[in-house]
């Protein structure tokens, strides 16, 4: 009897819509870093103390399913599902956490509470994310609502992770450099 053959044991996946290309694809290395992002998002919202917080940690996770399933499905649709009005709404959101928070005037060392330095890592991973996504845009078509949406959640996930160290009463440490 012959072994089963697993699919991607030879470096190749298939994307929605059946298409097969190497895992080094740029889509895949696109959609494989958004995937990476969410599950480090999780994990923050299990060291999360904050119920607001792990609310909007959760609300990020769905997004970002959304944001994988455009990203996995070559010769975009047109059927946006993250769109321009997500994109305010996160707009609204970084107003309302800004609030919350003492100005800023130094650089902060990334960390404190175990969940606020995994949101600084959740920041960077979104940051990477968000340049497999310009660099895919360079060579395919993708819903165009996907890079602002990245780029205002990295600022989101760095004023989540200020918001839960204040709520957690634990000073930022500053680099005054």
């Amino acid at each position: 009897m012959a072994e089963k053959r697993w699919i991607g044991d030879k470096g190749d996946t298939f994307l929605n819509l059946g298409m097969q290309v190497s895992k080094k694809s740029q889509r895949v290395e696109a959609y494989g870093t958004v995937d990476e992002l969410n599950s480090f998002i999780g994990l923050a919202a299990a060291e999360a103390s904050d119920a607001e917080i792990v609310e909007i940690l959760e609300l990020v996770q769905k997004d970002l399913f959304s944001i994988g399933t455009d990203l996995s499905t070559p010769l975009y649709n047109k059927i946006k599902r993250v769109d321009a009005e997500r994109n305010k709404e996160l707009e609204q959101l970084i107003k309302k956490i800004d609030k919350e928070l003492d100005e800023l005037k130094n650089f902060i060392l990334p960390g404190g509470t175990k969940a606020a330095a995994l949101l600084h890592v959740c920041r960077t991973i979104c940051r990477r994310a968000e340049r497999q996504t310009v660099a895919l845009k360079e060579q395919e078509s993708i819903n165009e609502e996907i890079i602002p949406y990245m780029n205002r959640l990295s600022y989101v996930l760095f004023l989540l992770a200020r918001l839960e160290n204040k709520r957690r009463s634990m000073k930022e440490k500053l680099w005054k450099g």
